[in-house]
């Protein structure tokens, strides 16, 4: 027999996914220039220099060693260059022994889900929120909690969250900047979220785990992301290389768990068990290598903020309605029919590929992905016009 929940999982499609491999499809059949894919956050801008670099040298080093396994929790080295680069960009403490290199931030999280949580257990997330983050809190044994952001900031809304944190909760997952809004939560609603995650605590007498999703941290336009274990100790922070980096593919990342936390080294342990427990064995090794070297390499956002640029005016002078992004490299658009699927569907038939908010965990919004082509998004406003005026607007 084979297991039920797993087949689900393998038979339901994921949206953004779908997609993405009906895009590739219709490029196939009509030409790449002719379909305006803003599915996938696939990013555009090539990966930095170094990263060749690093790369190049690595492969004249020693191949036994250089693709050799390394310690479950990743190489002492690379763990290390990774808290110094912490400490010193965020004024913290932050030890190596509280890094756990992982494949990508979807281990980070699935890894951090587990080690903090048991079956039965509630994990709460901000809607909207990325749709994985179902999956791994139900393949923990979890019941996810969805609690919708303040509108039109989409902020955490901390009395709807204060509703939802009960006996059961063991943990809140945040996304900033936030996929798929772009919103990046500010010092006062994070100093909120804390405050209300501490007076919980001491109301339900167990400990409330804050999980940070930061795969965009660097990735912003003029703002700041502040650093959440300096708001809250028992903060576990996921990061990925994906977007930084521009290395969506190579599956490099880190969970860190704050020093000040005062079960931080339990938690670490945890964090490694659960790795463990789900596979994920060490991360792979000669990205170990390269994410070293490039810790504290700066992001090129230049180009996301230029199509954040066309992409918002274009649609500005259409009157489409969205949520001008302050991270990532999505744009917010509120659908012309309280059907997002079927919105997204009538755009199909002006070869824009717009990914429905359904799986995000709200109706009647698209997102728009503009880490794609410039010249993409500026021949893509004569296919939303037309969207637009088959609604008669």
């Amino acid at each position: 027999m084979i297991n039920e929940a797993m087949y689900g999982l393998g038979d339901e499609p994921s949206a953004i996914r779908e997609l993405f491999a009906y895009g590739l499809a219709r490029k196939a059949a009509i030409g790449a220039e002719n379909v305006f894919d803003f599915s996938i956050g696939n990013p555009s801008v090539p990966a930095p220099a170094v990263v060749r670099d690093t790369l190049v040298e690595l492969l004249d080093t020693d191949p036994v060693a250089l693709h050799a396994y390394s310690p479950a929790a990743g190489l002492p080295e690379v763990r290390q260059a990774v808290a110094a680069s912490i400490a010193e960009r965020y004024g913290v403490q932050a030890t190596a022994d509280q890094v756990y290199l992982t494949a990508g931030a979807a281990a980070a999280l699935a890894a951090s889900i587990a080690a903090v949580t048991e079956p039965g257990d509630e994990v709460v997330v901000i809607a909207p929120y990325f749709p994985e983050y179902r999956t791994w809190i139900e393949a923990a044994g979890c019941t996810i909690v969805e609690v919708p952001a303040a509108q039109p900031s989409f902020q955490p809304d901390i009395d709807a969250l204060a509703a939802a944190i009960g006996p059961r909760t063991s943990a809140v997952i945040i996304n900033t900047p936030n996929n798929p809004v772009g919103a990046v939560y500010t010092r006062e609603s994070l100093g909120a979220l804390a405050d209300l995650l501490r007076a919980k605590e001491a109301e339900l007498g167990r400990p409330l785990y804050l999980i940070s999703d930061e795969p965009y941290r660097e990735i912003t336009y003029g703002i700041e992301v502040p650093w959440v274990p300096s708001i809250y100790d028992r903060t576990i922070v996921c990061y990925s290389y994906s977007k930084a980096l521009s290395l969506p593919g190579e599956r490099i990342g880190w969970v860190y768990v704050s020093d000040s936390a005062d079960d931080a080294q339990a938690v670490a342990v945890a964090v490694a068990g659960a790795g463990r427990a789900l596979g994920y064995v060490c991360a792979p090794v000669m990205l170990q290598r390269v994410a070293a070297r490039c810790v504290n390499e700066p992001s090129d956002v230049a180009a996301y903020a230029e199509n954040r640029a066309i992409l918002t005016e274009g649609l500005s002078a259409l009157g489409y309605e969205y949520v001008k992004p302050d991270g990532a490299f999505y744009l917010w658009v509120r659908a012309l029919e309280e059907d997002a699927q079927a919105f997204s569907d009538r755009a199909k038939q002006f070869e824009l590929l717009i990914v429905p908010s359904d799986s995000f965990g709200v109706g009647g919004w698209v997102r728009l992905s503009y880490c794609i082509a410039r010249d993409t998004i500026e021949r893509a406003m004569p296919a939303f016009k037309a969207l637009k005026e088959s609604y008669g607007e």
